[in-house]
């Protein structure tokens, strides 16, 4: 143990401390709004919908304060109970090239944590979400999912993760840079791939029929001068009776996605305006911005891992006792975490004053009472909390809460 050690344990608590706190105040806060509809939804969402979904985000609620404490138990165990360390010495020790032994050791190491968030998985899906009528997966299904996630993940993963380490030992001083630039590139390729390629692995993807409602949509597209190589209809109710609809995709291989739970569930002019939303979003540069925020968090963090890699109190802060380049990149991975937990509420601001910015162009270019009724729909049938805690909402929704979202759309309909 040496200070670091200190300084990473009072952060853990810290964080998750905080983070409990602010579970006991969403629980509270829903609780004791159970019993009524807030006023603004009294003639749109009835009591049985909003006890439900009360009673959904409690659920969820305790099971994640579960999945929480395993998570601590986990990285305490794999860092100062020397999990890492016994993983890398295995390996080194097994394979004699040490670009293939850190791949290995880091690969051993994501495999096991996949195991264990699989029982918490489980029960969300076969337990919570079947006990609120949302579950439509089969074990079948859920075991073909998980396999093929792996498989992809070994596939896809583990090439770039020796690319990065051969130039992490391989380039000096500066491969923090040249590594940063592999990953945004990789990232920026997936993203253009996946609607073509990895998406259709798991679901079916049916370009919407001609009639009125892909003729709206047209139009809105028209209107707006979106290109896309398509809409499409997938068959998201076959694992969930949740309903979303989103853009995927970059420059010339973006698609319109809509759940066939969505289109049931709402009207044409309804999806019109939900889409708009989601157009607003690619309108007001929204995913450009994201991008490069994102893009320039992890410069920062490669160029800090940069640093940290050089000193032996970080490894020997986090139990391990052999430093190498591999070790240090799985330690900030599983460690940046905890320091970074006090951003959770910028990210969301901003995320949120988007959200703000892509209702007032749904607003202004299809019906505010109809992204308002949609907006009704979609919290009643995915039982999303109307009376979520300010603070608890302030550090995780990356949406605002409902009712200051309607009320944004219904001010912006009374000044036009």
């Amino acid at each position: 143990m040496n200070s670091f050690t200190v300084i990473f344990l009072l952060a853990l608590i810290i964080s998750y401390t905080v983070q409990f706190w602010l579970d006991k105040r969403q629980f509270k806060h829903v609780a004791d709004n159970r019993s009524a509809v807030p006023a603004a939804f009294k003639d749109r969402v009835s009591l049985e919908a909003h006890q439900k979904a009360a009673d959904y985000t409690i659920a969820k609620g305790r099971l994640g304060i579960i999945d929480s404490v395993i998570g601590i138990a986990v990285l305490l165990a794999l860092t100062l109970g020397g999990g890492i360390n016994s993983a890398f010495e295995y390996w080194t020790a097994t394979i004699s090239s040490p670009l293939w032994a850190g791949v290995a050791a880091i690969a051993t190491i994501f495999f096991v944590m996949a195991l264990i968030d699989i029982p918490t998985s489980w029960y969300q899906t076969f337990v919570i979400e079947e006990k609120f009528g949302f579950n439509k997966s089969t074990i079948n299904q859920y075991i073909k999912d998980h396999l093929l996630q792996m498989g992809l993940s070994a596939a896809i993963g583990l090439p770039i993760l020796a690319l990065i380490l051969w130039v992490m030992n391989s380039v000096g001083s500066l491969w923090w840079f040249w590594a940063w630039s592999i990953l945004i590139s990789f990232s920026l390729l997936m993203s253009w791939l996946f609607p073509t390629v990895i998406a259709p692995l798991f679901n079916k993807f049916t370009p919407m029929q001609e009639g009125s409602l892909k003729e709206r949509i047209q139009g809105l597209l028209a209107r707006c001068g979106f290109n896309s190589q398509g809409i499409f209809i997938m068959d998201g109710s076959k694992r969930s009776g949740h309903g979303n609809a989103y853009f995927t995709g970059l420059g010339n291989n973006k698609r319109i996605v809509f759940f066939d739970t969505l289109v049931e569930s709402l009207d044409e002019e309804e999806l019109e305006a939900v889409l708009a939303h989601e157009l607003g979003h690619f309108k007001r540069k929204h995913v450009i911005k994201m991008l490069v925020a994102t893009s320039i968090m992890s410069l920062i963090g490669f160029a800090v891992l940069g640093w940290l890699i050089n000193e032996s109190w970080f490894f020997h802060g986090l139990g391990v006792q052999q430093p190498s380049n591999a070790a240090a990149l799985l330690l900030f991975m599983l460690v940046s975490p905890v320091f970074t937990f006090f951003m959770q509420p910028v990210s969301a601001y901003f995320q949120r004053k988007f959200e703000f910015e892509a209702d007032d162009f749904a607003a202004a270019n299809a019906k505010a009472t109809k992204m308002i009724s949609g907006l009704v729909k979609l919290y009643e049938e995915n039982a999303s909390t109307l009376t979520p805690d300010p603070l608890y909402s302030a550090f995780h929704y990356s949406h605002p809460p409902a009712a200051i979202r309607i009320a944004h759309l219904e001010t912006k309909m009374q000044a036009s």
